[in-house]
């Protein structure tokens, strides 16, 4: 049985020796480029927790256009959706366009680690970032949808 709590700590330690790496739109290389996918697949395989996988090639603004949701169709293939609050080293997945399009590694909600285009791979609390966790006119904004997914060895393990 894993010690989800010392996988969990990985997961939160690899994430943060990727602060300050650049955006690069399908980058896999800490401190060269990394966008929000990668970035997730390179840290959890870097922390051991699942085995390196690729993520078939996707524009940089597909959410735009298209209502497939591929990021999160790559999400699922690891994890599982949860309710309530979200542990270290969890998924947080926010709606951009059409589809659920920007993933963050929760260092402990709402702190967490992402990287967008112009900002690289930042440490950043997501319920002060109004550009992450809203949406629409600033006169009438909405709150931007966002699950919340642990992986699905940790699933059967969370905290009640």
């Amino acid at each position: 049985m894993p010690d989800i709590d010392a996988e969990r700590a990985a997961v939160v330690a690899e994430a943060r020796s990727w602060l300050r790496t650049p955006y690069h739109h399908m980058g896999r290389v800490k401190g060269a480029g990394a966008d929000c996918a990668t970035l997730l697949a390179e840290v959890y395989a870097r922390a051991g927790v699942l085995p390196p996988f690729e993520i078939p090639f996707y524009p940089p603004d597909w959410h735009l256009h298209r209502d497939a949701e591929r990021y999160l169709g790559f999400v699922l293939a690891h994890a599982v959706e949860i309710n309530g609050m979200p542990m270290p080293g969890d998924v947080a997945l926010w709606q951009f366009g059409r589809c659920f399009a920007h993933g963050a590694i929760v260092i402990r909600w709402p702190v967490v680690i992402h990287a967008y285009a112009g900002k690289g791979c930042i440490l950043e609390d997501a319920q002060k970032a109004s550009w992450l966790m809203q949406r629409g006119d600033p006169r009438r904004r909405q709150a931007r949808p966002v699950k919340f997914f642990t992986l699905r060895r940790w699933a059967g393990q969370r905290e009640s």
